[in-house]
């Protein structure tokens, strides 16, 4: 399907991989995921991998709707530690950090990060599609209307799968342009949409495949389910493996998941549905 040179391991995948999500922050909207110690932060990493992690994603910085930003130098305190021992315990561990900030992707980069997952698609930080570029990693270029703080005030588009599909034409070509090699693109499911939209997003989500690149989709726990099925968020996962199998179903390459044992369940199902003759 697709390989990837993340800063010396080599990612081949021939079938959908699970990115797991570990996030340092004291604010995700996910309370049972935050993970602040280090000591906490490599114990769920070593359950995520033991349970079939592909990639590691590791975020110092809630980008929950209405979220405040911090700076760089707090999401550093928040992140660093953490992928340092990660790297040093797993070596062969392929980790990705979740930044807008240049000088966070720098620096978890010489950390041991392999990845680097901008939410902002590089457009916060002016300098950091030519980072990326020097640090020759993988670039997740993920689409939002808006930042954080405003991309839920009152998300509008007259067709949310033309306009997202145009601003990966675009964007893509730029990022490229910037000497990034391996681009993921991610249609960013809950920043700046309505439940509507995400919906339709997945539903129509074979047509990015003609961008050729890596889909990555990030649907795990979000109000998107929540809020359809009228659950808490810690009772989310039977939503999210439903609509993780549907994009799966529908081309993703990638999902970004809290809970990396039913990911890797709804793969492996999925791909023996598809290899049965």
């Amino acid at each position: 399907m697709f390989t990837l040179n993340c800063h010396g391991h080599l990612l081949s995948a021939n079938m959908p991989v699970v990115m797991g999500i570990i996030n340092t922050t004291p604010d995700s909207f996910h309370d049972s995921s935050r993970k602040v110690a280090v000591a906490e932060i490599v114990q769920e990493a070593e359950l995520m991998l033991h349970e079939g992690a592909d990639i590691l994603d590791i975020g110092g910085q809630s980008t929950r709707p209405g979220s405040t930003p911090v700076t760089a130098d707090e999401e550093l305190k928040r992140v660093i530690n953490g992928i340092n021992e990660i790297h040093k315990r797993f070596p062969d561990a392929i980790i990705s950090v979740d930044t807008w900030y240049s000088k966070v992707a720098r620096e978890a980069v010489a950390a041991g990060a392999g990845i680097i997952n901008d939410v902002s698609g590089g457009m916060l930080d002016k300098d950091m599609l030519a980072t990326v570029a020097t640090l020759n990693v993988p670039f997740v270029l993920v689409h939002m209307q808006g930042t954080p703080l405003t991309m839920q005030q009152s998300p509008t588009y007259s067709d949310v799968t033309r306009e997202v599909l145009d601003y990966f034409i675009q964007r893509t070509q730029q990022v490229a342009d910037a000497g990034i090699k391996d681009i993921i693109i991610d249609p960013g499911f809950g920043f700046g949409k309505t439940i509507a939209h995400n919906f339709e997003l997945l539903r129509n989500l074979g047509v990015f495949k003609i961008l050729g690149r890596p889909l990555l989709i990030g649907l795990s726990r979000k109000s998107t389910i929540s809020k359809t099925l009228n659950v808490a968020t810690e009772d989310s996962l039977n939503g999210t493996t439903v609509l993780n199998t549907v994009g799966l179903l529908n081309g993703a390459d990638i999902i970004r998941v809290h809970d990396v044992r039913e990911a890797k369940e709804a793969v492996r199902l999925i791909h023996a549905y598809r290899s049965t003759p």
